[in-house]
């Protein structure tokens, strides 16, 4: 049996038809969620973009981030986890390899690349594909002030060292790394899965494979081509602001934050447009019969809920923890059910591992949730963890926790009565609110680690808003 992971960056389970979205198109994603077992509840162990990746190819948590130390040239201050993945550790990519499969890795999520990194660990091909948001790719010529402007609403265009300062950064970096795209073909999503076909077609003599597409996109910069966004805003009344806030949504105009939404909304159409391209290069080569495929996000974005657009680790919202993750069994096992369980992302490597029938040597956290996908198995956790520098989200089936490690700054939700986190009731509810921040403190090892207690106030992507 052959095998591909297909990660997708900052796609919103919210976003995506096959779990109830109804004016974004996805038909796709919606596709292959009828051939396979779609799962409702799936959380990261950690966040932002590295950590998951991180246990993506590891199968092992690392939360609360005892082994974190900065790296040259990529330090994310804020967010303990950012870094290489484990020498200690086998991945995935190096046990497959091991088993005689040929491995190959595709991806524009230059983060896996910076100095310091080695993503590409065990994999007998990788290709980067160059120029995501703040990669080094090209260093000019730098555009004009008028032209990075172009992007940035009136509001929030003055100061060099604020908010100014950073979107004509964010921007002025950003723009000659695209500046010869001349067509769809040329935007990230369409080269990851067009380069995941031709792979496909160059490859057809492996005896078994492990196949690895890691989409940058829908990450910002928001800018679709732009009869993507025509879908969702027709009219051309408002800048394309590129960026996202990583702030308080109310310092843009209700016209801009909706055209902010229809570009996301674009990007996530767009990535799936090209990711039925690989499908159906799967089905031409007949190998839908033959391999296990498995989607997932690594995290969403709040565009305007909760009076953010971010992603950050307080509050952790549902619009950020939410995953998307279906499994495709080539045999049609389970295919078109439901699964509500809680689950971790890194129950993958071992749910996929199982299904090949190979044990890896060093022992993984994460489980092998088939029998549990598949109705045999009664629920594995009662909650899960998920870390975000100093800060930790708990959920069970009813509550919904979010503070420092520690207890600070607590949140607190019902969620059969507010699914959408709206009304904090954590004064309301002070037991529960220690019930969740004690089954926090276990999942860390027992206590609260001093160098988490010293990341007090540390933004990670959003700055606080709630003290």
């Amino acid at each position: 049996m052959n095998v591909v992971l297909i990660i997708i960056d900052t796609l919103r389970q919210d976003h995506v038809g096959c779990y109830g979205n109804r004016w974004i198109k996805t038909p796709y994603l919606d596709s292959l969620a009828k051939e396979s077992v779609l799962f409702t509840h799936a959380y990261p162990d950690s966040l932002p973009t590295l950590q998951v990746r991180r246990v993506l190819q590891t199968g092992c948590r690392i939360f609360p981030f005892l082994d974190h130390k900065g790296y040259k040239g990529n330090l994310f201050v804020g967010s303990p986890g950012w870094g290489p993945v484990s020498e200690e550790r086998d991945t995935i990519a190096e046990i497959l390899q091991s088993h005689g499969y040929r491995t190959a890795f595709i991806t524009d999520t230059y983060h896996q690349f910076k100095p310091s990194e080695n993503f590409h660990r065990g994999f007998d091909e990788w290709t980067w594909i160059r120029g995501q948001e703040h990669d080094a790719y090209r260093s000019g010529p730098y555009p004009s002030r008028e032209e990075i402007e172009r992007y940035i609403p009136q509001n929030l265009r003055k100061g060099e060292r604020g908010l100014g300062g950073k979107f004509t950064d964010f921007i002025g970096r950003y723009l000659p790394n695209v500046a010869d795209r001349n067509c769809e073909e040329d935007y990230f999503p369409a080269q990851v899965f067009r380069e995941g076909a031709g792979w496909l077609e160059r490859n057809q003599d492996a005896e078994k494979f492990f196949l690895v597409l890691d989409s940058f996109d829908p990450h910002e910069p928001w800018d679709p081509p732009i009869y993507y966004r025509k879908i969702y805003d027709p009219h051309d009344d408002t800048i394309d602001f590129l960026s996202s806030l990583y702030g308080r949504a109310d310092q843009l105009s209700p016209r801009v934050l909706k055209r902010l939404r229809a570009n996301y909304a674009g990007e996530v159409t767009l990535v799936d447009r090209w990711l039925g391209y690989f499908l159906e290069e799967m089905r031409n080569l007949n190998l839908m019969e033959n391999t296990l495929i498995a989607v997932i996000s690594d995290h969403g974005h709040c565009i305007g809920e909760h009076n953010l657009v971010g992603k950050q680790g307080h509050p952790l919202s549902r619009e950020i923890a939410d995953l998307v993750l279906m499994i495709h069994h080539p045999a049609g096992e389970g295919s078109g059910t439901t699964c509500e369980s809680l689950i971790y992302n890194y129950d993958l490597p071992s749910t996929i591992l199982a299904r090949l029938g190979i044990e890896a040597e060093q022992p993984m956290d994460g489980r092998d949730i088939w029998s549990l996908a598949l109705g045999k198995e009664k629920e594995i956790y009662d909650h899960v963890t998920c870390g975000w520098g100093p800060f930790v989200m708990i959920r069970d089936k009813r509550w919904w926790y979010n503070a420092y490690l520690w207890g600070e700054s607590p949140l607190l939700y019902d969620l059969e009565a507010d699914p959408k986190l709206e009304k904090n009731i954590a004064q309301e509810y002070p037991h529960i609110c220690q019930r969740m921040k004690d089954l926090a403190i276990a999942d860390a090892g027992g206590k609260v680690p001093e160098f988490l207690r010293k990341l007090k106030g540390e933004p990670g992507c959003t700055p606080l808003l709630v003290e």
